[in-house]
């Protein structure tokens, strides 16, 4: 299977390591194309068995499955220029949250899906979503799955929730690095612990944390409780963690879907267009 990527901007970089890495794809079988074509030749030179095409419409031709991972308000023109290349045997894959499949079918003949990744892809974890266009046929839902399958793990989500999923799947890992740095760096200040090592030791933290979660030792509540002493250290820091957090999350969300819906809006007037 031939795979293209439109796009090799953070997450279209991140989307293509993580199918070669894994093995999903042999360098032969991708071609990619970006804009600035500096950023797909940087991409060449890690995996020199890479095509790099210089307009978006050879890559379309070139591959059975087409990724499209440019800004929202970009995609409308690039769908433009490749339309006649989308043929019905073909899968068009979006990764932008605002641009519904029912908005990419209205130009394109081929199966249409919508994939958000995350940026824990390149590690070859974390969670991929997945909503699958009205006329996206059984054998594509199957290709894709397979392939997600080698980086993460998909889950199909429905429209009104790509929002709130998108926040937690593709955006949190951005929230928490935030509130770890943070954590690091109140712990340099009050004790003069040296930054590096504090760093070191929360990665690890974290990284050994996930994995109680996925083998399933604990739940988030029961690794709380396991952790928290009767009138211990940490449940006077989970005290601290109460009154101070307030509606932080709750602001948080209220300001992601606010984003959302002007990027909505915005779409929606060109593909009305």
């Amino acid at each position: 299977m031939k795979i293209g990527i439109i796009g090799t901007g953070n997450m279209g970089r991140i989307l293509a390591e993580a199918l070669l890495d894994s093995g999903a794809v042999e360098e032969g079988s991708l071609m990619a194309v970006n804009r600035t074509l500096a950023k797909a030749e940087a991409l060449k030179k890690v995996y020199p068995g890479i095509h790099v095409a210089e307009k978006a419409a050879e890559v379309a031709h070139f591959a059975d499955i087409i990724f499209l991972c440019v800004k929202p308000l970009e995609s409308r023109g690039v769908l433009m220029e490749i339309a006649s290349f989308l043929a019905e045997e073909k899968c068009l894959v979006s990764i932008t949250s605002p641009i519904r499949t029912d908005q990419l079918e209205t130009t394109a003949d081929c199966s249409v899906i919508r994939m958000i990744p995350s940026i824990t892809n390149r590690a070859l974890a974390g969670v991929t979503l997945v909503t699958y266009g009205e006329k996206c046929s059984s054998d594509w839902k199957t290709k894709l799955g397979e392939l997600i399958r080698k980086i993460s793990e998909p889950i199909e989500i429905e429209q009104q929730y790509v929002r709130v999923a998108s926040d937690i799947v593709s955006c949190g890992p951005a929230f928490f690095s935030y509130l770890l740095q943070e954590f690091v760096l109140a712990a340099v200040n009050e004790t003069n612990i040296d930054e590096e090592r504090a760093t070191n030791m929360a990665s690890g933290m974290l990284i050994g944390m996930g994995e109680l979660l996925r083998k399933g030792h604990y739940t988030l509540p029961a690794l709380q409780e396991k952790v928290c002493v009767k009138g211990g250290i940490t449940g006077e820091g989970i005290k601290v963690l109460e009154n101070g957090l307030g509606d932080m999350f709750r602001d948080l969300f209220r300001a992601t879907h606010a984003k959302f819906k002007e990027d909505l809006e915005h779409v929606e007037k060109q593909y009305r267009s």
